[in-house]
């Protein structure tokens, strides 16, 4: 589920509250894996993390559509009012984080993993925008900013408003933290996706056309 107002953050022990069956499904993983070790020790280790982005991100998700439909000169589709909160953790931390937990973490223990990157989904399309009008200024149909792409679509049904994570406890406890912002991250990444065409044009050769999940399929294109 998501947090209440802007200050909370979701630590391990943190009481779950799904509010889709996608993310009830999530849970419920959770719940079978502590039990096994409960019941019969089966040696675990839980991680929980916040939004991943980065290179190789299929292009359903927010941040490689955004970069995608960009640069098609595409309309860059916003559910509701695009002020849901997200915490953003680049994809080579996250990796990091998972080997520190399974070389030093304890067994039964859960470990929060994030990118102290809180943003609005608005915020982060725009700073997408403003990283390609740097370097891709030769604008598509006949634009003057990519954010003039920018557009509003009926909000997802159980779309969750706000989502943070507490990461003190692998920090503390394991010594990780993030090497990288959001600011350097998303350049990286917004540069990934221009170099290497070849990838994601091979992805939507299929039949995905850069559809979006989670609404009608009129909506979110």
């Amino acid at each position: 589920g998501d947090l209440e107002g802007t200050a909370g953050l979701f630590t391990e022990t943190t009481s779950y509250k799904p509010s889709s069956p996608y993310s009830a499904s999530k849970a419920a993983s959770d719940h079978l894996v502590r039990a096994l070790y409960r019941t019969y020790k089966l040696p675990v280790l839980i991680s929980n993390c916040s939004n991943n982005y980065g290179p190789y991100q299929f292009p359903e998700k927010l941040i490689p559509h955004m970069i995608l439909n960009a640069l098609d000169g595409k309309p860059l589709s916003i559910y509701g009012d695009g002020l849901q909160i997200r915490d953003w953790l680049y994809v080579d931390d996250h990796a990091r984080a998972l080997i520190q937990i399974a070389k030093e973490g304890v067994v039964g223990e859960s470990y929060n993993v994030g990118g102290h990157n809180e943003m609005t989904n608005i915020d982060v399309v725009r700073q997408i925008c403003a990283i390609l009008d740097e370097l891709r200024p030769n604008h598509p149909n006949n634009i003057s900013k990519y954010e003039e792409l920018i557009t509003y679509v009926k909000d997802r049904p159980g779309h969750d408003k706000r989502y943070a994570i507490d990461a003190a406890k692998i920090d503390r406890e394991l010594g990780w933290t993030p090497d990288e912002d959001f600011a350097s991250g998303i350049r990286k990444t917004v540069e990934w996706y221009l170099d290497n065409p070849q990838w994601w044009r091979a992805v939507l050769d299929g039949s995905y056309t850069l559809s979006r999940q989670g609404v009608n399929k009129n909506e979110g294109r």
